[in-house]
């Protein structure tokens, strides 16, 4: 079955109206032999009757003249029955059989009808001038009728008309399929933009009313997810920033207060990871989809990440391939890449290579590291915020958010993050990014 819904109620539509034409046609078809074998044997037997009263009445030297006078005029021929002719039936048909039977009903059971006689087609009907001399063979005819007033079949007026129907009939079913479906696809591209982040514009509330509910219920809860989302960022934004001024206090305290060096410097630090861990969280509170996506030299904006990193005495090697001029949010992508980074130079140990390769489709930026890794099992856990690995890759320190982060950047871009082992030891972490902008969701 084909995948789309408008396809498949499109062809289900079709395959109704086509069984129900055929179911029609082939009912018709049987009413209608029939009355229309009964019209045209009355037909054809008052035609005999016609041309057997004509020879009766007419003198045997111009007979020969109404032979010639019915063929011209009336398409109709007459010849001798012959006791060797060679018959050819009718075909076996409904039509042709009850056609046959009302034949020989008027004219009577000796009467012989053929398809053709002796290889020379029509339709023929065998008839007697004078019924009581039966065994006389000078006294049996045929008449030649042409085949067509006998076969004559509406069925082909029926046959155009039908088709016009049917493609009236399939257009109204493409066009009842579109009006199901269009609503549909506007929802699933706008369900696809929530799903990076986003908040699409609202749907049209309108056609059937299941479809204006569903309309209704989705712009609803697109609505209270932004706001749900709103609610948190400011939650977030809140606390970190109450948190910052008495983490100043305590660090001056600090400064000012303890005396032994070891004490300080412990008390400090702990301040410091307390401060790293707000930032961590102003980042995940951050709404990324405020940025607006403009066009971005790639290849720059890895070279000024990677120079800042080597300046900060990261051990970063970059790796670029020619890169296309791509719609980006250069901040979010910025912050999600300097995640990766940290966090191979955290965990990873060593020099980190930072690549990027383009395709036909995307583009792929890689961040590997030669650390203890990531086991498989736990790559799609690790995306959630507040989760971290409690093996060789995680420490005591962190709040789980920079992976969380990371994904949600790659989403908002229409993209996605990959977590795969490096072959040579370590973790490849694969930001993936389209080359084409998403496109924006159908809302009427």
């Amino acid at each position: 079955m084909p995948r789309s819904l408008l396809t498949r109620t499109f062809l289900l539509l079709a395959l109704l109206v086509l069984l129900t034409t055929a179911a029609w046609f082939t009912l018709f078809r049987y009413l209608d032999a029939e009355p229309r074998a009964r019209d045209v044997a009355q037909r054809m037997a008052s035609t005999v009757n016609l041309v057997r009263a004509s020879l009766l009445a007419t003198a045997p030297d111009q007979q020969l003249a109404l032979f010639k006078e019915l063929g011209s005029r009336e398409g109709i021929r007459l010849l001798p029955a012959e006791a060797g002719d060679r018959l050819t039936p009718l075909p076996d048909t409904r039509f042709l059989g009850l056609l046959q039977q009302r034949l020989s009903e008027r004219l009577g059971p000796q009467t012989r009808i053929a398809s053709s006689v002796n290889g020379q087609p029509g339709f023929w009907i065998s008839f007697r001038l004078d019924d009581d001399n039966a065994n006389d063979p000078d006294d049996a005819f045929w008449l030649i009728l042409p085949r067509e007033r006998a076969t004559r079949n509406v069925a082909g007026h029926l046959l155009a008309w039908g088709t016009l129907a049917v493609a009236l009939a399939l257009i109204v079913a493409w066009l009842l399929a579109s009006h199901i479906s269009r609503p549909l696809r506007a929802m699933a591209a706008a369900a696809a933009v929530v799903g990076r982040g986003q908040t699409p514009p609202p749907l049209a509330e309108q056609g059937a009313s299941e479809i204006r509910r569903l309309a209704s219920a989705f712009n609803a809860m697109a609505a209270s997810l932004e706001r749900h989302e709103k609610n948190r960022s400011e939650i977030l934004a809140g606390i970190s920033h109450d948190l910052r001024t008495p983490l100043t206090r305590l660090r001056l305290e600090a400064e000012m207060s303890i005396g032994d060096d070891n004490a300080r410097q412990g008390v400090i630090a702990d301040i410091e990871e307390m401060e790293a861990i707000i930032s961590q969280f102003m980042d995940y509170a951050r709404d990324e989809s405020g940025e607006a996506a403009v066009t971005t030299d790639l290849a720059a904006l890895l070279g000024d990440i990677a120079e800042r990193k080597i300046a900060a005495g990261c051990p970063l090697d970059l790796q670029l391939a020619d890169l296309p001029p791509l719609q980006l949010r250069p901040k979010a992508l910025t912050r999600a890449l300097n995640n990766l980074i940290d966090n191979a130079s955290q965990y990873g140990g060593g020099e980190i290579r930072l690549t990027a390769t383009a395709s036909a489709n995307d583009i792929r930026l890689d961040i590997i590291d030669h650390g203890p890794g990531i086991p498989a099992a736990e790559t799609e856990r690790l995306r959630r915020p507040f989760t971290r690995l409690d093996a060789a890759r995680s420490g005591p320190s962190g709040t789980g958010l920079g992976l969380a982060i990371v994904d949600r950047v790659a989403r908002l871009h229409g993209g996605r993050l990959e977590l795969l082992p490096n072959p040579g030891g370590g973790l490849i972490a694969r930001l993936i990014l389209p080359r084409q902008p998403q496109e924006k969701p159908e809302c009427g």
